[in-house]
């Protein structure tokens, strides 16, 4: 016996998941009617059904690409696919938004049926397709994520924790779709329809990592384009600091290498110098991906000089992973301390809205909270980060008995 699959992930859902519900139950809905239904009603009905709806390579025609999607060849083609989907979309749909997830949850489905079509003669039924790409879509926007396996292995039963990239690059894509059809020989492959599993996984990269790119989905420092970014500053880091003097002056500043015009010049303290080596350490963390580390340095820091201020995105990246540990009174003070050092920066309305929410749910600090969610409901552009404001602003002022808001 054995027995491996996803149970849940860490990864955030910030808002209801209600088109990946439907998604779920439309191909439940679908499987009910053809393959339930379709018994009792007899004379072939539900085969009828996924014959006519099918996608068919032999002779295609354009609503093919999108019924063929909710049709199932049994129940646990069914149950493996719906599990799939619930794991990872919603999480997907969440970050999203839900008009956006239905045409990239249909348009991987239709990219899949096309990858399908040009190298198969046989037809293909299937939710798999589209939901490769959720999956994919998943790994670029949560790479670090951890997933929950349930394993049963003859008596072991258990459950283990495994990294999104590791478990969807190298389990589902390289072993699942690629590796393990070629060892298992040629009937397997014609009953799975593997080049549609790969279409759907390049599609759901390709398009995701680029809506990233284009900032037409929000970013923030766990996604895979933060991922390549630190991985980039690491190696040009190291690059460097391959020259003695440059890691010399990395970590001492000025006092490594003074130049001889200033050669009069006061040396910085070593105070100074430490402090330095301090707001090194946060930094250094936060490029390896070790944001609990980078707390623990960055409250170090604090504890020595209050007054200190890391980067932009060092400070981002630190309030955010206190905001994730639920450790909302450090959280914003830190969010505070980004604006007041970044007060123009493109990000702020959404961080006051981060503050406004702290203030109002987690820290019962109403007053507080109404200027933070009021200056982010006149600023927002995004329709529900600014609609969440609006709604924010009116739950604090209706518990501060000052009726609801005046925002348009």
């Amino acid at each position: 016996m054995l027995l491996i699959i996803p149970i849940k992930t860490d990864s955030p859902v910030r808002r209801a998941p209600y088109v990946n519900f439907t998604l779920i139950a439309i191909n439940v809905l679908v499987f009910f009617v053809t393959d339930v239904l379709g018994r009792f009603a007899g004379d072939g009905f539900g085969e009828a059904i996924k014959f006519r709806y099918h996608l068919n390579p032999a002779n295609l025609s354009l609503s093919q690409f999108f019924t063929y999607q909710f049709l199932h060849g049994d129940i646990m083609h069914l149950l493996g696919n719906m599990l799939f989907l619930w794991i990872f979309g919603n999480s997907v749909n969440s970050k999203m938004g839900h008009i956006p997830y239905l045409l990239f949850y249909l348009s991987a489905g239709v990219f899949a049926g096309v990858g399908f079509a040009l190298t198969s003669l046989n037809p293909c039924i299937g939710a798999s397709g589209a939901i490769a790409g959720v999956t994919t879509a998943f790994l670029v926007l949560y790479p670090h994520s951890e997933i929950t396996l349930f394993y049963w292995v003859w008596f072991y039963i258990g459950k283990w924790h495994i990294r999104a990239m590791i478990l969807i690059v190298v389990k589902i894509i390289l072993w699942d779709n690629i590796l393990s059809p070629g060892l298992s020989g040629g009937f397997e492959h014609a009953m799975v329809a593997y080049e549609a599993h790969i279409a759907g996984y390049l599609y759901g990269f390709v398009v995701c990592f680029g809506l990233l790119m284009i900032r037409a989905l929000p970013r923030d420092q766990y996604d895979i384009v933060a991922l390549a970014k630190r991985y980039r500053q690491r190696t040009q880091l190291r690059a460097a600091l391959s020259d003695p003097e440059a890691r010399a002056r990395a970590v001492y500043g000025r006092v490594a290498a003074m130049p001889a015009e200033n050669a009069n010049e006061v040396p910085i303290s070593p105070e100074e110098v430490e402090l330095q080596k301090m707001r090194a350490a946060v930094a250094e963390l936060i490029a390896k991906g070790d944001f609990a580390g980078a707390v623990n340095a960055y409250d170090a820091l604090m504890a020595r000089d209050p007054a200190q201020v890391l980067s932009r995105q060092n400070i981002l990246a630190i309030a955010n992973q206190l905001m994730t540990a639920g450790q909302y009174p450090q959280a914003a003070v830190a969010y505070e301390k980004y604006l007041k050092t970044y007060p123009k920066d493109g990000e702020s309305p959404r961080i006051k809205l981060m503050l406004g929410i702290i203030y109002a749910k987690y820290l019962q600090q109403n007053e507080t909270a109404e200027p933070f969610l009021r200056e982010s409901a006149e600023s927002l552009t995004d329709p529900d980060q600014r609609a969440q404001a609006s709604m924010w602003l009116e739950s604090v002022l209706t518990a501060m008995g000052r009726g609801g808001p005046s925002v348009a």
